[in-house]
């Protein structure tokens, strides 16, 4: 438990421990002025609260700060852990608190809400509080809602006037339609040229459209279709058939995924340091009807999961949501399965369908960070203006003393120790800075023997920047495991005694890399074998997609400059082969006939024009035994 150090209220708050029950609910955390700063939800409240008040050395900083500022905490009991997931959205909603995670405000982006009136009608916000309805959205596509407007305009004649109706004044009203009405945009519900009830049932064919309900209402039309022509009532059915080509039209020009899948919502997530972005993408009747993306500032130190359990009970309510599964990246456990069904895809229409949400998600960050850079006043183009966030991760996440704007990797190449070479590539502000990159041949090392190869390199390169007094990177990277990095810190540090922090790229049993390897730079001592950090990489993380780029460049550099090597070497070996033939001869051969299978095509005339009669004579005499 904490001291008094720590937090000066810690005896009340024990004591209070001791009260809470091992039940379902939500707690509130509260600071000395009495304002709520995090809500939380729990299966076990006695279990729950107390964790944040034991272990505290292993607490990250920002719940260590938490935890200091607390100075009360209030628990509410619920029946079922579904009762605590929606109360726990309600009172983020309402309190705002300020260490919790909340989705970005996205009061810019509009919404279409269906008013709370007698005759209801439909409006574009940017105010959920401004309006009393219900509201669908946001949309942070202005073309799909341009679209969706255009739609339930020429379908529903519903109202847009502001004024005031009601039955009664409806009944005593003696004013005339307006000119909408006669234009065909109206069906005047204000002079009682549509019941109340019709105008009602229009409404809701609204509401089931905006939710992306189609189906039936496309079936329902076709039923009076035919009823209405079975009545010759030919014009009438004209009108509804276009209306029903206007839905089908609409409807296709979503993505058709597969009609078995009824109503089902997609998220997927990615995160960095300091922001998550997150993605919802709603499916109905096998089609996408509203996909949505926005930014979340993290608070905590939450991982995806504990997000994911956060964002999408606010999402599921705010889009008014019909779905019972969720399709995820990952298990979410604090969501109950009577509340969502999980289903975590390994393949089939499913796994498209997150793949998918995936795709929009990165590229939304992508976006993001642009607009960053914008605001910023960085050039979007630059080369430093996407990266930098990146960089900026990749040095929290190995506690590295300054931002590795300059990266180095290293990577061996030879085959059972012939022809041994190395490749160095730099990346400077997240791009290859090519102009830098360089290759070794292996000098002091004989046979297969990776470490010392890239012992003499690692020397070879730093020794060298030192001794001409030119920069260091800020990163040295290499193409290996713990091994590798013992190597490169053996000469960094032991014997060249440089302040050059060394990572490492380990892969798994099936040789994918999935690991970033660290020494501890948190320490103001040299790093020793033991301290070393572990970053587990996700394939959709673009900290990933960054050193993975790095990886190949290096390995591609390594294998180019093997293969020339290697066929240069077997020219030679084959030529200097013969007696009496040495490299110099043939190098004149090879520069004068290109290939040993042209020399071997020559006539002894030919060849001794070249290297005269004598050597001539040698060479005629080894092709023909």
């Amino acid at each position: 438990m904490i001291d008094k150090s720590i937090n000066r209220n810690i005896e009340q708050i024990l004591l209070k421990l001791k009260t809470i029950p091992e039940t379902p609910g939500v707690y509130q955390h509260l600071d000395a002025s009495g304002k709520v700063i995090y809500v939380g939800k729990a299966r076990n409240l006695q279990r729950r609260v107390s964790s944040y008040f034991t272990n505290y050395d292993d607490k990250s900083a920002k719940i260590k700060m938490l935890v200091r500022n607390i100075a009360d905490t209030r628990v509410t009991v619920v029946a079922t852990e579904v009762d605590a997931l929606l109360l726990e959205n309600n009172l983020i909603k309402e309190y705002q608190p300020r260490y919790n995670s909340l989705l970005k405000d996205d009061k810019t982006y509009p919404y279409l809400c269906i008013t709370d009136e007698e005759y209801p009608r439909l409006v574009l916000t940017r105010n959920r509080k401004g309006v009393r309805g219900q509201f669908f959205g946001p949309y942070p596509n202005g073309r799909i809602l341009h679209e969706l407007q255009q739609i339930i305009r020429q379908l529903f004649a519903i109202r847009s006037c502001s004024q005031t109706l009601s039955e009664a004044s409806v009944a005593s009203t003696r004013r005339r339609a307006c000119v909408k009405h006669q234009i065909g945009l109206c069906n005047a519900p204000c002079v009682g040229n549509e019941s109340h009830e019709d105008y009602m049932a229009t409404i809701e064919n609204v509401r089931r459209i905006l939710k992306g309900d189609f189906g039936d209402i496309v079936d329902n039309m076709k039923r009076q279709m035919f009823s209405l022509a079975d009545e010759l009532r030919f014009e009438e059915a004209e009108k509804l058939k276009r209306r029903i080509r206007l839905l089908e039209d609409y409807q296709s020009r979503s993505t058709v995924v597969n009609t078995t899948i009824k109503d089902v919502d997609v998220y997927s997530i990615v995160s960095d340091t300091h922001h998550a972005y997150v993605n919802m993408m709603r499916v109905k009747n096998g089609s996408i009807v509203y996909c949505f993306s926005s930014e979340i500032k993290k608070q905590l130190d939450e991982s995806d999961a504990e997000l994911l359990a956060t964002i999408i009970p606010a999402l599921h309510e705010q889009t008014g949501s019909t779905a019972d599964e969720m399709v995820v990246p990952m298990r979410v456990d604090d969501i109950p399965e009577d509340y969502l069904r999980q289903t975590i895809p390994t393949k089939g229409d499913r796994k498209k369908l997150l793949e998918l949400s995936q795709r929009n998600i990165l590229a939304y960050q992508r976006q993001w960070l642009h607009q960053q850079a914008l605001l910023s006043g960085e050039n979007p183009r630059s080369k430093n203006a996407m990266a930098t966030p990146l960089l900026q991760r990749l040095q929290q996440e190995l506690h590295l003393p300054q931002t590795p704007v300059e990266i180095e990797c290293f990577d061996n190449s030879n085959i059972q120790g012939a022809y041994p070479v190395a490749a160095m590539v730099r990346f400077t502000n997240g791009k290859a800075n090519r102009s830098e990159y360089r290759h070794f041949n292996i000098k002091s090392v004989e046979g297969p023997d990776d470490y010392a190869s890239m012992s003499e390199v690692i020397e070879r390169r730093y020794r060298r920047l030192t001794d001409e007094g030119k920069r260091l990177p800020q990163l040295l990277i290499v193409d290996g495991g713990r091994g590798q990095m013992e190597i490169a810190r053996q000469v960094i540090v032991d014997r060249l005694k440089i302040d050059l922090p060394i990572a490492g790229l380990a892969k798994d049993d099936r040789h994918h890399t999935n690991e970033l390897l660290c020494y501890d730079y948190s320490s103001p001592t040299p790093p020793t074998a033991g301290q070393i950090l572990s970053v587990q990489l996700k394939p959709t993380d673009p900290l990933f997609h960054l050193l993975e780029r790095i990886q190949n460049e290096v390995h591609r550099f390594a294998i180019t400059f093997h293969k020339s090597k290697r066929s240069k070497g077997t020219f030679r070996t084959e030529l200097t082969n013969i007696p009496g033939i040495g490299p110099k001869t043939a190098q004149e051969l090879l520069l004068k006939y290109g290939s040993v299978k042209q020399i071997r095509l020559q006539t002894f005339e030919d060849l001794s024009k070249v290297v005269g009669p004598a050597k001539a004579r040698k060479i005629v005499e080894f092709v023909n035994s």
